[in-house]
């Protein structure tokens, strides 16, 4: 007897129709301005690092894995991302605490926890369980939220926050902080409570500028800062005070920015970059490489992606179906902010530095993984506002 043929309607899709389908409900802007961004990195990384052991090639490889994490936490709902909000946010507090009692201490920081199978840094998952919990939060609390709800968001982020900052790692909990308080301002905090702290803010930094010639001097002790950070305050403020010391970074940063004048040096012919007067030239400070490299017309192209994706992702974060996914998508967006300007501005001498790399360009595997990880949350809740409406 000869086989039935299947009717067309229930034929399998061919492997174009797989492939559009597990595409098709992307954000086509949002995918652009990360391809835009990582060309870029891979551009300058190989400018920077095609003479520093394997570090090109790794960061391709690196590229890779957070794509392939954005492709999977993309095809995450948003709902699905809200159940874990809070055994993330615990898991990541138990294991901060865990660091500080059990930790491996290196250069004098606690930051890293041996789990038997691997060695981990609980801090990076903070970055996105901080607010993926606050999200969760005012979203539970959505049409009643008063004075009560903010202290206890505050008090959500402030438990990590100073777990990270006793490792001590200024760097990351800072962008922790500023993750949760994106999510605290978007949820409505009012402007009568925020104007006040940013006075009180920049006239501290005022304050801090007029004493410099005294609070810096020798013997000086600051309350509340570890005495490497109040050296790296000190150097910010006056980094020829020890020019070949402390100070070294900064100026040989700017010194890279500037003579990379409107066209740069061009592509490989850094001198500050390949005379190794930049230290960390593929990882924190690679954006004075770049500088040094392409000018002032390649810092407007990677301020323009940037600026880009940015832009695209508020405006997901405005379309967002549901509190949740709105406040969600507010804070990565602002935390790729807060990377690339507190990386840009460290570098160019205006911001102490303190670590922090520049997003898809700095060398970085947990960096790079937790920036997919972000975007992949990103492009979720975009996608699931177009299989809304399709």
């Amino acid at each position: 007897m000869a086989p039935v043929r299947r009717s067309s309607l229930y034929e399998a899709p061919t492997p174009w129709q797989r492939v559009a389908r597990f595409f098709g409900a992307f954000d086509g802007p949002l995918m652009f301005g990360i391809a835009a961004l990582a060309a870029i990195g891979l551009v300058v990384m190989y400018s920077a690092g095609y003479d520093h052991g394997t570090r090109f090639v790794d960061h391709g490889r690196n590229m890779l894995v957070a794509l392939a994490v954005l492709l999977v936490v993309a095809h995450v709902p948003p709902q699905k991302l809200q159940a874990l909000a809070v055994p993330l946010y615990v898991l990541g507090v138990v294991l901060l605490v865990a660091t500080l009692m059990f930790g491996i201490t290196r250069k004098g920081a606690t930051r890293w926890l041996d789990i038997g199978i691997t060695v981990i840094q609980p801090s990076e998952i903070l970055k996105i369980a901080v607010p993926l919990m606050l999200a969760w939060w005012f979203q539970k609390r959505e049409g009643r939220r008063g004075v009560s709800d903010f202290v206890v968001g505050a008090l959500l982020l402030a438990v990590p926050f100073l777990l990270v900052a006793k490792q001590p790692d200024l760097g990351t909990a800072l962008l922790i902080l500023f993750a949760g308080l994106a999510v605290i301002f978007f949820a409505g905090l009012s402007w009568r409570l925020v104007v006040p702290v940013v006075v009180a803010v920049l006239a501290g930094i005022v304050a801090i500028v007029v004493a410099e010639p005294y609070i810096c001097k020798a013997g000086v002790d600051w309350p509340l800062l570890r005495q490497y950070q109040q050296i790296r305050v000190c150097t910010l403020l006056d980094p020829t005070q020890d020019p070949l010391g402390k100070g070294f970074h900064i100026l040989q940063g700017q010194i890279a920015i500037g003579s990379g004048g409107l066209g740069g040096k061009g592509f490989m012919q850094g001198t500050q970059t390949h005379l190794e007067f930049i230290p960390e030239r593929t990882t924190d400070f690679i954006f004075a490489a770049l500088s040094e490299e392409f000018g002032l017309a390649g810092v407007l192209v990677l301020m323009t992606a940037y600026v880009f994706l940015i832009f695209r992702g508020l405006m997901i974060a405005a379309d967002g179906p549901t509190t949740f996914s709105r406040l969600l998508a507010g804070a990565v967006t602002m935390s790729v902010f807060t990377y690339a300007f507190v990386n840009m501005g460290m570098v160019s001498g205006i911001l102490p530095v303190v670590g922090v790399p520049l997003p898809f360009v700095s060398y970085g595997g947990t960096a790079m993984v937790t920036l997919g990880l972000g975007l992949g949350i990103l492009m979720s809740i975009a996608r699931s506002r177009r299989l809304m409406l399709s």
